[in-house]
């Protein structure tokens, strides 16, 4: 049974083609478009697969969208002698309404439900016309690459210098809030120690002054005792020489 026709819409249809040099990675790309109302799924595969690239290389195409695949050719030494043998299929099948693995769908799929188109690869050279028009341009759009870097560097550094001078402007109003934080502390130091050296000096004079007191109540007390010693001394004598009289 003959396999159905490719519902997908290639861009470009039959031919690859890949512009050098090819001493850096060349990228062509292939638009793939779904003009039916079911969503497509699909793969790309190639016969080199270890001289290109290509992503996305599978994946679902949404019913009337349409997505650009990458096909990346790795760098070789080009020569324009050899034709290149390298070719493309892009291979599709509708979706089915209950898929949830896209995988599984690739290994049930039947040979009669899968569609295919191939391609083939050609690779270019740049004319010297080209080249000199491919250099002029990179000139170009280097200069101007080049100028808009110079203004972009630019104004960051005068973004930065005004940052600069704001942040020293602050860092000084802060230097300026410290310095007046820390004499302010000095002077409250300043007065508890002058506080703390009159309670001392009070304390001292109120131990002197208890001292004082008590010498003076030892003393009074001193005296009292003499006196009444003469006094009992006194009368003891009066009672012996009254005695004696009679």
């Amino acid at each position: 049974m003959a396999r159905p026709e490719q519902v997908l819409v290639l861009e470009p249809q039959h031919e690859l083609k890949f512009r050098g040099p090819f001493t850096d990675v060349v990228t062509a790309t292939l638009k793939l478009t779904n003009p039916t109302d079911r969503n497509v799924c699909f793969k790309v595969k190639t016969t080199a697969p270890r001289r290109y690239c290509v992503r996305p290389n599978s994946g679902i195409i949404d019913a009337g969208t349409s997505i650009n695949v990458s096909v990346m050719l790795q760098p070789f030494d080009y020569d324009p002698n050899e034709k290149s043998k390298h070719k493309f299929m892009v291979q599709s099948m509708l979706a089915p309404y209950d898929m949830t693995d896209m995988e599984g769908v690739w290994k049930e799929a039947k040979p009669e439900e899968l569609m295919d188109s191939k391609l083939r690869c050609a690779f270019e050279m740049p004319l010297e016309n080209d080249k000199t028009h491919e250099s002029e341009s990179n000139k170009t759009v280097s200069s101007s690459t080049s100028s808009v870097k110079t203004e972009h560097s630019v104004l960051p550094k005068s973004a930065s210098a005004s940052l600069d001078d704001g942040e020293v402007k602050k860092i000084m109003e802060e230097c300026k809030r410290l310095q007046m934080e820390v004499q302010r502390l000095r002077e409250e130091n300043k007065q508890i120690r002058e506080d703390d050296g009159l309670r001392k000096r009070k304390v001292t004079s109120m131990a002197a002054h208890s001292s004082t007191m008590a010498t003076s109540v030892v003393r009074d007390e001193g005296l009292s005792t003499r006196v009444l010693a003469l006094c009992v001394l006194f009368f003891v004598i009066g009672v012996i020489i009254g005695k004696l009289a009679l």
